[in-house]
């Protein structure tokens, strides 16, 4: 077996090579979730779903039964309750009519269907993440290869770790992640504190905006919709949290899912930021293709290497992303050599 597995193209027929190639680590399983992300309404990056309907019909010739799924988010915005999120969905072409496989909400519509489970690690002794983990079923974890505010990049292990994980364990990997003004450049709008899902947000008595660390959840939502980019974040004494509460709760359910997940990484249209930010976000990359594999950190360290660091570097700059790939190595969540 290859470890990870490379086809260049940006279309269909390039996604059909790569999974002739890869070997199904989940044939003796009925089910099969795929998880995806179908993108935040008014967000113009999300991957097409033409994509994810390759991906189940290629699972139906399996003999496989499909769905896809993904989870209800921190941030205010379309995909906050179960509801809103397959309306979404739908908008955007995420439906079984066209999918040909149901589409649901791995964590209820209320995100209460969640599982805590063990992780030994510094930051967290247990994480929070979709009960679906506890079904008799298997994973194709399909992740856009993209930029990403706090963690550089966005890959397979952040679709597993920020993807799988409850609205709970979501807060507490954002945690450290607090906006600063630069009042220099604020106009006073008020776009971060309409934006605020906890209302930490509030105009001042001079009119610009304050902010209450102590209710703010850290989704840094105002901090990426800034229209005047009049926002910096505030990480503390450690920058490096954020990247290992990532690696930490992949790396928990990792131990959940290994040997019944394949994941593959989407090299095409490369913007700046995440697909769950509104707006249409600069391409900062060409396009190269389809990675997959069947370890997470495997799959984003050939991505990295293929698409370069210097587009997430200079789109994020000062992100101590490779403290991603070094507390891996620590933890030892990392694929064996």
């Amino acid at each position: 077996m290859e470890d990870v597995l490379v086809e260049k193209g940006n279309n269909l027929d390039s996604l059909r090579r790569l999974l002739k190639r890869m070997e199904v680590p989940f044939s003796g399983t009925k089910r099969v979730g795929i998880k995806t992300h179908w993108g935040e309404k008014g967000n113009t990056s999300f991957l097409p779903p033409l994509y994810v309907r390759e991906i189940a019909h290629w699972l139906k010739h399996l003999g496989c039964e499909p769905f896809v799924f993904d989870t209800t988010v921190l941030y205010s915005g379309s995909r906050r309750d179960g509801k809103r999120a397959l309306q979404t969905a739908y908008e955007h072409g995420y439906c079984q009519e066209y999918l040909g496989c149901p589409v649901i909400i791995a964590d209820g519509f209320e995100g209460r269907d969640v599982v805590d489970i063990p992780a030994p690690y510094k930051h967290f002794s247990s994480v929070q993440v979709a009960s679906l983990i506890n079904d008799d079923c298997g994973f194709v974890v399909f992740s856009h290869f993209k930029g990403h505010l706090a963690a550089s990049f966005g890959g397979a292990v952040k679709n597993l770790s920020m993807g799988f994980a409850s609205r709970a364990q979501k807060q507490r990997m954002h945690a450290d992640v607090k906006p600063e003004l630069e009042r220099e450049k604020c106009t006073r709008c008020g776009t971060c504190i309409a934006l605020c899902p906890s209302k930490a947000a509030t105009f001042g008595d001079d009119g610009f905006p304050v902010y209450d660390y102590v209710i703010c959840l850290g989704c840094a939502q105002c901090i990426a919709l800034c229209p005047e980019l009049a926002l910096k974040i505030i990480w503390g004494e450690d920058q490096g949290a954020f990247q290992e509460k990532l690696i930490e709760t992949a790396a928990a359910l990792w131990k959940k899912l290994k040997g019944r997940t394949i994941f593959i990484n989407a090299l095409i249209h490369i913007t700046s930021d995440c697909d769950c930010l509104e707006g249409d976000h600069p391409v900062i990359a060409p396009d190269f293709g389809f990675v997959g594999g069947y370890h997470p950190m495997a799959v984003d360290e050939k991505s990295l290497k293929i698409v370069g660091t210097e587009p997430f570097e200079k789109a994020h700059p000062h992100l101590p992303w490779q403290r991603q790939f070094a507390y891996a190595d620590e933890i030892g969540f990392y694929p064996e050599k």
